[in-house]
C-alpha cells in the first residue's frame, strides 16, 4: 500500500570521492550469447512450432513465479485484497498462496480470532475478494490447508479422535527378583495443554541388556519382552520380576499431542493439529472447509481461479513418538507381524530413542515401523486431500517431509510436490522429489524459495537468483517466493505489516516483497526470467542420466549419492532418487535400455547401502526381485558394495534372507549388472556398460544442468553453481567446452536469453553425426560463466524460434571473442584491433582484419540523483528525500556521508564521448561490475532489455553514435539501511549494506565483420 511523498532536496556541492571502487565482477560471457537490444525497436523472437510451442519472449502466467502472501489471519480489507492482487499482476507474477502467517505479532488480542480468525466469515470475505480479482488479471490462488502449520482446523479438541496422537511412555527399574506393586508408570512428560485423557495401550517387562546398550539408549534382550497388562487392575501393577537380571517395567499411553498451529492463536475455538495417519484426521480438515469455508461464491471462483491447495512442509512436534489408534493394525497388515512386542526400540524421548534390542534387529524394526507410517501417511493424508482437492478444481501441492517417511513416494503421489530452499542442505533433496515426480509423469516441482533467517529488508534478488540457480539445475521449476506480505496490522512501523519480522524483537525471516520495496520498480525484470525458465523447465519431460536407489525415501536430509553427488556432477552426469514404490509404478519399465522411456528415461540405476542405517548393504526381497526384472528387460545396473551379504531391510520372514541371497546372486550374474566395491569405481563401471552422460565437460567443473526433451527438441538448462551455498571455496568463473546429447540429427543450437525473451542461433560450435547408439549425435559449445550465472541452450530443427539461417555455414572454430548470426549474415567481433582466423563448418578457413577498435574506457565520474525512501505519515506511506551529487569515482553509498543510511533508488548519468573512429563497424559493451542490488541501463534515451543481475553486461550493439553519448544506470536497493536508522531496537544489529553501483563500469568496444 506505500505511497511516496516527495521532498526535494538541492543544491548539494560537488564533492570528490576519494575511497577506491568495490572489486568487481570479471568480464566475461558465453561466446555466442545474444546481445543486449540494438534499439527499442528490435523486435524479440517467440518460440515456434516442433518443440518450441512455449512462448518464450513472453511466458504465460501459468508458468510465472508465485507469491506467499501472508495474511493476519482474517483481519483483512477487500478493498486492499484486490489492490494486492494488482500489484502483484502488475509486477508480472503469475499468482499467489494465501497463508494465515503472523509470527510478528507478539499482541494478538488486536487479531480478535472469534470475528476475524482463520475460516471466519470475514477470512472466507477476503479469499472470495482474491479469487475474483485474480480471475479479473489472469491469475491463480492457492490456498493453505489450515492456518499456519501443520494442517490443523478448529472444532476439534486434542482429545478428538481426528487430532494428531502421541505415544507417551513410562518406566520404571526394577532389580533381580524384587517385587513391583504400584501404580502403572506415568508418562516422563506430562501431557500438554488441554489434553484431559489417555488411555493406556500395554504395560510390558523387559530385562536389560547392556551388550545391546549404545551411548544414549538402554539394551534390552527382545526375547524377553513380556506383557504385562494383564497384571494391572485399577491402574496398579502387580508383577515379580525374575531373578536373571535387572528388568525395565515400561508402560505405553496414547494421548493427543495437543499440538497447534504455528504462532497462534488463529481461530476461536483454537484450532489443533489433526492425525495426519488416519481417515478421520483428513475427514476433520474437508469437513470443516465444507461446512465454512466452500460458499457458493468461493466454490465457482475455485473453479476460474483456484490454482492448488498447499500444505507445508509435516512438522509434527511431540515429546513421544508420533502414533494413530489404526498403527497395530496396519504394522500387522504390512508385515504380517506384531508391533506390541516390538515398541520398546520405537518409544522416543525429546526425539531421542530410549532402548534398544541387538543393533540389526533394532534397525529392522523402526524401518517396518516408518515404513508402515509412509503407508498411512500416504493412504489417507496425501491421497485422500488430493482426491478431495482435485472434485474442487484444485491441485495438491506438499512439501511432504518433516518425518521419516518417504518423500519420494509421496511426491509421485502429489499433484506438486515442493520443496524450500530454506530446510533443504543440498540440490539432492531437490531430486528425492524430482524422482517421484518424474516416474509419476507429473510435471512441476516446486520450491519455497528465498526465506534467509535474519535476512528481513535486507535480502538482494541477487542473493535470491544465486540460491535458485542451482535448484533449477536439480529439477526445480516453480517457484514460490517468500513472500509476499498483507499491507496492514494495528500499531505496526514502517513499512507496514510483514509476517516474519520483527522475529523474536529483532530481524526476522524472508522479505516482504511488494511496493514497499524500492526495488519492485525492476522486478519485472526478475519475474519475466524467472517466467522464462520456468517454461523452458516446464516443456516436455525431464531427462536424466542415472536413477539412485534410495533404500529409504526421506529428504531434507543433506544425504546425497556415493559418487555423483561428489564426483558425477562434476563431469556433466545428472541423477535422481527413486524408492521401492516408484518401482510397482506403470512407467517401471525398460525399452531400448532405458527405464521409464516415456518419461526421465534414465540410462542406468545405482544401487548402495542405506545411509540412512549406517549404509547397511540392504534390500527388500520385492526391490531385489524388481531390479532383476528391469536388468532383464536391458537395464544397466551397478552396485556398490558387499552384495554377497545383503540383507533385508526390514525383520524378515521365515527364509526371507535366503532367498533374497539368492535373488541377488541371479541379479549380479546378469550381463548388464556390475558389482563395485569402491565409489571410485563408479563411473568406470558406468563406462564399461556403454552408459554416457548427454552433456560432457572438457574439464571437471561446477557447471550444473538440466535437460528436457519435446517434440524432438533439447533444452539444456545450465548454471555456473554449487552443490550447496555453504560449500566452499566460493564457485569460481568458468570457460570451457560443453557437449550437448541431441534428439533430433542435424539439430542446431540456440542460446535462449531468459532475461531478454530473446532467442539466437549459435554461430561457433561443433557437432559429431551419431550413430545407431548415439541417436542425433551432439554438439559442443563453448560456455563462459560468472559464479551463478545461467544460460539456456535448445537443439532443433533450423527455422526454429524465428531462425533465417537455414543452411547457412557456421564456425568451428575462431580466433575472434566472438562469432555470431546477424542480419547481415555470419560476423565476427572482437575487443582488440587485429586479424582474425576462423573456420567454417564448410572447412573453409576465412581471416578477417577488425581496425581502429578503441580501447577500453572506464566510466569514473558520474551525476547520480538518489530518492531516498524514509517512513511516512502512516506505516504504509513512504517520504523520499531527493539528493544530487557529484562522484569522481564510485564507491557504496555507505561510504559517501549524505547517504551512509540511505535505501532507494539511484540514477547515476554519464557522458561518453567517441571520436571520428568511430563507425557502423563498431559496437561496445558496457560492464557495470558489482550492483546492489537491481539496475535498468539507458542509453541515449533507449532503455535496454533487462539486465542479467548477476552478470551485469550489456550489448550496446548499434546505440553508440559519434560523438557525445549519454549513459544513465538506475539502481535500486533493500530498505535495510534506512530500517538502521529508522527503526534500531528491530533493525539495528543489521549490518550497513554496500549499495548502489560499485563497479568499476568500463565501455568495452568492439569491431564487428561479416564473414560469411
Amino acid at each position: 500500500m506505500n505511497d511516496h511523498t516527495a521532498v526535494h532536496r538541492t543544491g548539494v556541492p560537488r564533492r570528490t570521492v576519494l575511497a577506491a571502487a568495490a572489486t568487481a565482477a570479471a568480464a566475461g560471457a558465453v561466446e555466442w550469447a545474444a546481445p543486449g537490444r540494438a534499439s527499442a525497436a528490435t523486435a524479440r523472437a517467440t518460440a515456434g512450432s516442433t518443440g518450441a510451442s512455449l512462448s518464450f519472449a513472453e511466458p504465460g502466467r501459468a508458468v510465472r513465479p508465485k507469491f506467499r502472501w501472508w495474511w493476519p489471519d482474517g483481519l483483512v480489507r477487500p478493498d486492499e485484497i484486490r489492490r494486492e492482487i494488482d500489484q502483484i499482476a502488475d509486477a508480472g507474477f503469475g499468482g499467489a498462496e494465501i497463508a494465515a502467517v503472523h509470527h510478528s505479532v507478539t499482541d494478538t488480542s488486536e487479531l480478535d480470532t472469534a470475528r476475524h480468525g482463520w475460516g471466519t466469515a470475514a477470512w472466507v470475505t477476503g479469499v472470495e475478494a482474491a479469487l475474483s480479482q485474480a480471475a479479473r488479471r489472469g491469475l491463480t490462488v492457492d490456498l493453505t490447508v489450515g492456518p499456519s502449520w501443520p494442517a490443523a482446523v478448529p472444532g476439534i479438541t486434542p482429545d478428538s479422535e481426528a487430532a494428531v496422537k502421541e505415544l507417551a511412555h513410562g518406566a520404571v527399574t526394577v532389580a533381580p527378583g524384587a517385587a513391583y506393586n504400584g501404580p502403572v508408570p506415568a508418562p516422563v512428560h506430562e501431557a500438554a495443554s488441554g489434553v484431559s485423557k489417555q488411555r493406556l495401550l500395554l504395560v510390558q517387562a523387559a530385562r536389560v541388556n547392556t551388550v545391546n546398550s549404545t551411548r544414549k539408549e538402554t539394551g534390552l534382550d527382545l526375547d524377553s519382552v513380556r506383557d504385562l497388562t494383564s497384571a494391572v487392575t485399577d491402574d496398579t501393577l502387580n508383577w515379580a520380576a525374575p531373578d536373571d537380571g535387572t528388568w525395565v517395567v515400561i508402560a505405553y499411553w496414547v494421548r493427543g499431542s495437543g499440538q497447534t498451529p504455528e504462532a497462534g492463536p488463529h481461530t476461536d475455538p483454537p484450532a489443533y493439529v489433526v492425525d495426519h495417519f488416519s481417515a478421520a484426521g483428513t475427514r476433520a480438515v474437508t469437513d470443516f472447509w465444507e461446512k465454512h469455508i466452500l460458499t457458493k461464491s468461493v466454490r465457482r471462483l475455485l473453479k476460474v481461479s483456484g490454482g492448488a491447495l498447499f500444505e507445508d512442509s509435516i512438522e509434527l512436534e511431540t515429546d513421544g513418538l508420533q502414533w494413530t489408534p489404526g498403527l497395530p493394525d496396519a504394522f500387522r497388515e504390512h508385515t504380517g507381524r506384531s508391533l506390541l512386542p516390538l515398541l520398546p526400540a520405537l518409544v522416543l524421548d525429546n526425539s531421542n530413542q530410549v532402548y534398544a534390542f541387538d543393533a540389526a534387529v533394532t534397525r529392522q524394526i523402526r524401518h517396518d515401523f516408518w515404513e508402515t507410517v509412509s503407508t498411512l501417511f500416504n493412504r489417507h493424508h496425501v491421497s485422500a486431500l488430493r482426491t478431495w482437492a482435485r472434485s474442487l478444481g484444485l491441485q495438491l501441492r506438499s512439501q511432504p517431509y518433516g518425518l521419516q517417511t518417504d518423500a519420494i513416494a509421496s511426491a509421485a503421489i502429489l499433484d506438486i510436490a515442493e520443496g524450500e530452499s530454506l530446510g533443504f542442505k543440498n540440490l539432492d533433496d531437490y531430486r528425492c522429489l524430482a524422482g517421484g515426480r518424474d516416474m509419476a509423469g507429473h510435471t512441476v516441482l516446486s520450491c519455497e524459495a528465498g526465506a534467509y533467517a535474519g535476512s528481513a529488508y535486507s535480502t538482494t534478488w541477487q542473493r535470491f537468483l544465486r540460491t535458485m540457480g542451482g535448484a533449477y539445475a536439480a529439477g526445480v521449476n516453480q517457484t514460490v517466493v517468500h513472500g509476499f506480505s498483507y499491507a496492514e496490522f494495528p500499531g505496526v512501523h514502517w513499512p507496514g505489516y510483514a509476517a516474519f519480522t520483527p522475529y523474536k524483537g529483532v530481524a526476522g525471516y524472508g522479505e516482504s516483497w511488494g511496493p514497499r520495496h524500492p526495488t519492485w520498480k525492476h522486478v519485472s525484470d526478475v519475474s519475466g526470467y524467472l517466467g522464462r525458465v520456468h517454461q523452458v523447465l516446464q516443456t516436455g519431460r525431464a531427462q536424466a542420466d542415472v536413477a539412485v536407489f534410495r533404500q529409504t525415501g526421506y529428504t531434507a536430509t543433506g544425504i546425497g549419492a556415493s559418487w555423483f553427488t561428489a564426483t558425477g556432477i562434476t563431469l556433466g552426469w545428472t541423477h535422481q532418487f527413486l524408492s521401492g514404490p516408484l518401482l510397482d509404478l506403470p512407467s517401471a519399465t525398460v525399452r531400448r535400455g532405458r527405464l521409464a522411456p516415456e518419461g526421465p528415461a534414465y540410462k542406468a540405476l545405482f544401487v548402495e547401502g542405506d545411509f540412512f542405517y549406517g549404509s547397511t548393504v540392504t534390500l527388500a526381497l520385492k526391490d531385489a526381485r524388481a531390479l532383476l526384472r528391469l536388468t532383464r528387460a536391458g537395464l544397466p545396473i551397478v552396485l556398490l558394495g558387499a552384495w554377497d551379504a545383503v540383507v533385508p531391510p526390514g525383520v524378515p520372514d521365515s527364509g526371507e534372507t535366503e532367498e533374497l541371497l539368492s535373488v541377488v546372486k541371479e541379479l549380479l550374474a546378469q550381463p548388464l549388472v556390475r558389482r563395485v566395491a569402491d565409489k571410485t569405481a563408479v563411473g568406470d563401471a558406468l563406462t564399461g556398460l556403454g552408459v554416457r552422460p548427454d552433456v560432457g565437460y572438457s574439464t571437471a567443473s561446477t557447471l550444473l544442468n538440466a535437460h528436457r526433451v519435446a517434440d524432438g527438441v533439447d533444452y539444456y538448462y545450465l548454471c555456473n553453481g554449487k552443490h550447496a551455498e555453504t560449500v566452499k571455496p566460493p564457485v569460481a568463473a568458468i570457460d570451457h567446452e560443453v557437449t550437448l546429447r541431441r534428439t533430433t540429427a542435424k539439430g542446431v543450437p540456440y542460446l535462449l536469453d531468459p532475461w531478454t525473451g530473446r532467442a539466437e542461433r549459435v554461430a561457433r560450435y561443433t557437432e559429431d553425426g551419431g550413430d545407431g547408439d548415439n541417436g542425433g549425435g551432439s554438439v559442443t559449445v563453448r560456455v563462459t560463466l560468472q559464479p551463478a550465472e545461467t544460460l539456456v541452450v535448445a537443439i532443433g530443427r533450423p527455422g526454429l524460434f524465428g531462425d533465417r539461417n537455414g543452411t547457412r555455414p557456421y564456425a568451428v572454430d575462431s580466433e575472434a571473442d566472438e562469432v555470431r548470426f546477424t542480419d547481415a549474415g555470419l560476423s565476427v567481433r572482437s575487443a582488440a584491433t587485429g586479424t582474425y582466423r576462423t573456420v567454417l563448418s564448410k572447412g573453409r578457413a576465412v581471416s578477417t582484419s577488425l581496425k581502429d577498435i578503441p580501447e577500453p574506457t572506464e566510466l569514473t565520474s558520474w551525476r547520480l540523483h538518489v530518492q531516498d525512501w524514509r517512513p511516512g505519515a502512516s506505516a504504509t506511506r513512504t517520504a523520499v528525500v531527493e539528493h544530487d551529487l557529484t562522484l569522481d569515482a564510485l564507491v557504496p553509498w555507505s561510504q559517501v556521508p549524505e547517504l551512509a543510511d540511505v535505501s532507494g533508488i539511484g540514477r547515476y548519468r554519464t557522458t561518453v564521448t567517441l571520436g571520428r573512429g568511430w563507425t557502423g563497424g563498431h559496437g561496445a559493451h558496457l560492464e557495470l561490475g558489482t550492483v546492489t542490488d537491481t539496475c535498468r541501463v539507458t542509453v541515449n534515451g533507449h532503455r535496454l532489455d533487462p539486465v542479467d543481475q548477476i552478470h551485469p553486461v550489456v550489448d550496446l550493439g548499434g546505440l553508440l553514435r559519434r560523438g557525445a553519448n549519454v549513459v544513465e544506470v538506475e539502481v535500486a536497493t533493500p530498505l535495510a539501511n534506512r530500517l538502521r536508522v529508522s527503526d534500531p531496537g528491530v533493525y539495528g544489529g543489521l549490518t550497513r549494506g554496500a549499495y548502489g553501483l560499485l563497479g568499476p563500469v568500463r565501455l568495452v568496444p568492439y569491431g564487428e565483420a561479416r564473414i560469411a
